[in-house]
């Protein structure tokens, strides 16, 4: 299948790109900065651009993985997030319609569910337990809003033209330290969140191509990716008065190999994302959990989840780069 990739320069799409043409899929990345898997340099925001790239390589599939992200919010105006995160998608998906796919996949965020009430801590029934039924929605910044707008935007499409869509809300995968949590940080920091709001960027991959190629059972849906909580609803109030006494009892050893490692517990876990719906759906689950960074830690092993504290977005480097040339 020829496959449109947005994003492509991308951390998501530097994983995804080789992984779907090994499964035989031809892709065709489009991104506003050069990379290994981009071969249209530009703007989803340009409508012909985004008809011309259709046109001339036989589209038959779309994957809408780029956006503007939330740490690009101190660097563009609101604008800015409208006409990529917004008319970008509404663009793609008008031009799938047009040339005839019979799918679309866009690439969305967990951040979206978090409202101001669920920022600021547990529920009265303890931990938030989040699934794709979640809400009501009410995002807490422009790139939630142009987020939702856009998955809005997907949908209405799929009511009028029957196009299949997949909406996939990865929860985090990035490499970098997180930009408001500074104890604990890093590693630690990442494999504690595996246990409720976090994937590698692997899992993330592995999802997109399943869903590409389940789509067409898929007609219009929304998925959350994350990897598997080990805890049940019933844990809600426990996790957000004690999460280690929680964890132990799945994970006996977490405490020992933990503190051999020099890391911590989360004291509280305030929100869990549930992504069973991805497996009940179209198979998908994912490899790596927390039991495997326990494994891990074990055997003395390397952790399996990456970690670059220098790692910038392809767009920030550029940027960057122009400034001190």
């Amino acid at each position: 299948m020829r496959v449109l990739l947005t994003g492509s320069s991308g951390w998501l799409g530097r994983y995804l790109a080789p992984l779907l043409s090994q499964n035989g899929h031809r892709v065709v990345g489009v991104d506003v900065v050069p990379g290994t898997h981009t071969q249209i340099v530009g703007t989803v925001a340009d409508r012909a651009l985004v008809d011309r790239t259709m046109a001339d390589h036989g589209i038959e599939a779309i994957i809408h993985g780029g956006a503007l992200h939330k740490p690009d919010i101190v660097r563009y105006p609101r604008q800015a997030f409208i006409d990529v995160n917004v008319t970008g998608t509404l663009n793609l998906i008008e031009a799938a319609v047009a040339a005839g796919n019979d799918r679309f996949l866009f690439t969305s965020t967990t951040s979206l569910m978090v409202r101001a009430d669920v920022r600021a801590g547990a529920g009265d029934a303890g931990a938030w337990w989040m699934d794709e039924d979640f809400g009501p929605l009410e995002p807490r910044n422009i790139y939630g809003i142009t987020k939702l707008a856009a998955e809005q935007a997907c949908r209405l499409v799929h009511r009028e033209h029957g196009i299949n869509v997949a909406i996939l809300r990865t929860g985090r995968f990035f490499p970098e330290d997180d930009d408001t949590h500074a104890v604990p940080s890093g590693p630690n920091l990442k494999a504690n969140e595996l246990l409720h709001r976090r994937l590698t960027v692997e899992d993330a991959a592995a999802a997109h191509l399943a869903a590409l190629e389940a789509a067409p059972t898929i007609c219009c849906d929304t998925f959350i990716l994350s990897a598997p909580p080990p805890f049940g609803r019933e844990d809600a109030a426990e996790l957000a008065r004690d999460a280690p006494a929680v964890i132990a009892r799945y994970f006996p050893d977490a405490a020992r190999l933990y503190a051999h490692a020099g890391w911590v517990l989360p004291d509280r876990i305030e929100r869990v994302y549930d992504p069973s719906r991805a497996e009940r759906r179209f198979g998908w689950r994912a490899r790596t959990d927390f039991g495997s960074v326990l494994t891990a830690l074990a055997k003395g092993g390397p952790l399996p989840i990456a970690h670059d504290p220098a790692y910038t977005s392809p767009i920030v480097a550029q940027e960057r780069e122009a400034c001190t040339s």
